[in-house]
């Protein structure tokens, strides 16, 4: 994690007694889930998608696009929902988001890919075990 300061504090040990352990290898260890096996990469039901650590609203299903990248796609998060951290990790540049209330990560976004007809120019590619939906 970095050493930012976020609203929702917990130790390790507290996270892993709410957490599954793939949700902690995921959200406090910045793990992956792999491809095309979440939950929510085909879902399209109405409603809010939040943060599976602190419940916190992070993304409107409205914004929820069908990238075939194999992880839930977005073009925006609900405004101040989360923070971006520059990931120069495995020899590339991206950008890491963060659920701005508890620091759990979520994935990355990329900017200025061909083939994606979105309004803000991005694709914030979420693991799915970082989430859970709550319908309308």
């Amino acid at each position: 994690m970095t050493s930012e300061s976020y609203p929702a504090q917990k130790s390790d040990e507290e996270w892993r007694a709410v957490l599954t352990p793939a949700q902690f290898k995921v959200l406090r260890e910045k793990g992956t889930e792999r491809p095309f096996t979440g939950e929510y990469e085909f879902h399209h039901d109405v409603g809010t998608y939040k943060c599976a650590g602190c419940n916190a609203p992070l993304y409107k299903s409205s914004t929820k696009f069908d990238s075939g990248c194999g992880w839930p796609a977005f073009y925006d998060a609900i405004p101040g929902a989360i923070k971006r951290f520059e990931d120069r990790s495995f020899g590339m540049l991206r950008t890491e988001m963060v659920c701005a209330n508890c620091g759990g990560h979520l994935g990355h976004i990329f900017k200025g890919e061909v083939g994606y007809k979105v309004p803000t120019d991005e694709r914030h590619c979420v693991n799915s075990i970082s989430l859970k939906f709550e319908s309308e």
